[in-house]
């Protein structure tokens, strides 16, 4: 038996072998030599072996992943040289769909178009392929005014084989090109979003821009007011899109921007809005807001100033004013529905009224006492505030939530949620008695349309929208039927007697409420001379149809030798000649013949 130990670290494939062999260990012994020297050189040569096999192996795997580089690289060079030497084309996004740039028409409530798809084409350059750069570059820049001809030609000589010139182009344009003569030229087709009626909706339609763009086709996709609202309805691959059909009437609105507008100019305000809101189905029938844009060729958004300075603001929707008076008519009303008083209840109207360190006052002072209804036709401040001292915080809140006013408006524009009305932290009885005349509280003129319409359509809540309805609301009960047709004859009143009797329009009677707000500073406060004069109506007053709300911002006037800055001398008539307008083209019959001025050009000659 021999005692040469065996090892375990034969290689792979080898059968094990003893690093002490018997037969050499004799051989040895026989020549007198040292018998441990055998193994050592054995186990030297088995080592040996082993990191022999390591190396081969690792360098069979370094060989491999050099090739895998060497195939990974060539791939790409492989490719570059094909995209190099391929014609060129537009960038697109791999695996990416085939671009749609069909989009639906947007329609008035009479199927009269508002946005349109149009066939047109872009402008694109195959530098390599042209052959004067720098004489195309001159008559490029002829052609369009607002590229540089060095800067182009730069553009051109970059090195770059595909460069985007121009995305949309009218026809003249597209002929001027042709003129050219320069091979490197050439056109994609392209449909591009026209708003036939320019600025006349600007704030409803919003406007929208290109998305996804390809040399054959490009996405259109809504920026903006309800073509971003309904982008993907009006996206939507179906082989007819059916229009999105709106609520504007775009004669009556036509009618209102050119009323708008002549009062702003009048008065020298500084920006306006309006609405026009059926009242039994909430559908605004016309709505706008001064200053405005074409959509067409729609502005950047402002990066410095005021956002509410842009013409892009919404004043009707996103603007939140505190309203003034015009939601006296609210705490009336809810003390009318809550049994606390009745039309011709006495109210306090002694003034000032004190609260802690804060006076309430009257623009006038009316003496002792007003009926509930003096204090809605006299506009009194301190009668409205005791109202409200009745009511409470905690129910004054609920009923303005019934009405909507602590949350923004529900209709169908991008913009709408930025319109959330502010509320004060800390409802208190000080709040709720300047709320009660409309301070404390701010809200945009739409919430009031809404507002107004719920109180005076019978009682029942409607959610403002610029979709075509085919019936009228069936929202909540916020006030009985009797509480609702005394409000009305309130507002009435108010034009007949009180502080709106500008807001008379002949065959229409028309009931509303004035209303006249300090701004208040940025820093905390108002000012003493800068105002919003808003008017909210209905008509007709004794079973309403419309409401319709104006407001101007900073508006002025000189009458007697005085400057006027409130709602009756600066709204009202604006607002009088806007209902004297529309109301015959919304299908409202006068009760007698129109006399042949009224609303605005009675202010105008009144004032000489």
């Amino acid at each position: 038996m021999s005692d040469a130990p065996e090892t375990d670290d034969a290689l792979p494939g080898e059968p094990r072998k003893p690093l002490r062999p018997l037969a050499a260990i004799l051989r040895a012994r026989e020549r007198g030599e040292n018998p441990d020297l055998i193994e050592k050189e054995n186990l030297r040569a088995r080592h040996e072996r082993m990191r022999d096999a390591s190396q081969h192996r690792a360098e069979s795997r370094l060989l491999v992943l050099g090739l895998f580089f060497v195939l990974a690289f060539a791939t790409v060079g492989i490719r570059m040289g094909m995209l190099a030497t391929s014609p060129p084309a537009e960038p697109r996004l791999a695996g990416a769909a085939t671009i749609s740039s069909g989009r639906a028409d947007i329609t008035d409530r009479h199927g009269r178009v508002l946005a349109t798809n149009l066939e047109t084409r872009a402008l694109y350059a195959h530098p390599h392929e042209m052959v004067d750069i720098s004489q195309a570059s001159k008559k490029l820049a002829g052609i369009f005014p607002d590229l540089d001809a060095e800067v182009l030609e730069k553009r051109l000589t970059s090195g770059r084989k595909f460069v985007w010139l121009r995305k949309t182009l009218s026809p003249e344009q597209v002929q001027a090109v042709h003129e050219i003569g320069e091979p490197g030229l050439l056109f994609a087709s392209r449909e591009m979003r026209v708003y036939p009626n320019g600025p006349l909706a600007a704030h409803i339609l919003g406007g929208a821009s290109f998305g996804d763009e390809g040399v054959r086709a490009a996405e259109v996709i809504g920026v903006a007011g309800v073509e971003r609202a309904f982008d993907a309805q009006l996206r939507a691959p179906t082989p007819r899109p059916q229009p999105l059909e709106l609520s504007i009437d775009m004669t009556v609105q036509s009618t209102m921007r050119e009323v708008l507008a002549g009062g702003m100019k009048m008065f020298g305000a500084k920006g306006a809005s309006a609405v026009i809101m059926d009242v039994h189905t909430g559908e605004v029938i016309a709505m706008s807001s001064l200053p405005d844009f074409d959509p067409n060729d729609r502005p950047p958004l402002p990066t410095k100033g005021d956002p509410a300075d842009s013409p892009l603001f919404n004043r009707a929707v996103q603007g939140v004013y505190e309203l003034g008076s015009v939601f006296k008519i609210f705490t009336i009303a809810q003390a009318l529905e809550e049994g606390l008083i009745n039309p011709s209840t006495m109210i306090n109207t002694t003034q000032p009224l004190h609260w802690g360190k804060f006076r309430i006052r009257d623009f006038k002072d009316y003496g002792p006492q007003l009926s509930a209804t003096d204090v809605i036709v006299k506009s009194s401040n301190t009668g409205t505030a005791r109202v409200a001292q009745q009511i409470g915080a905690a129910r004054q809140k609920a009923f303005l939530q019934s009405l909507g006013f602590l949350e923004p408006t529900q209709v169908e524009l991008f913009e709408a949620p930025s319109g959330r009305p502010l509320v004060p932290k800390q409802w208190r009885e000080i709040q709720t008695m300047t709320i009660s005349y409309g301070h404390g509280l701010s809200s945009s003129p739409l919430h009031l349309a809404a507002g107004y319409a719920s109180l005076l359509n019978g009682g029942t809540r409607v959610t403002p929208t610029l979709l075509r309805q085919y019936g009228r609301q069936l929202g909540d009960r916020v006030v009985s039927e009797r509480t609702s047709a005394a409000a009305r004859d309130m507002l009435r009143k108010v034009v007949s007697e009180g502080t709106a009797s500008f807001a008379e329009v002949p065959g229409y009677a028309v009931g509303g409420k004035t209303g006249t707000a300090d701004k208040p500073r940025r820093g905390g406060g108002y000012y003493k001379n800068k105002v919003l004069a808003t008017f909210a109506s209905a008509f007709p007053a004794h079973d309403p149809k419309y409401t319709v709300i104006v407001t101007l911002d900073e508006g002025r006037t000189q009458i007697l030798g005085k400057e006027r800055r409130t709602a009756g001398w600066i709204a009202v008539p604006v607002a009088a000649e806007l209902i004297r307008r529309t109301a015959p083209l919304l299908g409202v019959r006068p009760e007698s013949v129109p006399a042949p001025t009224a609303g605005v050009r009675q202010a105008q000659n009144s004032n000489g």
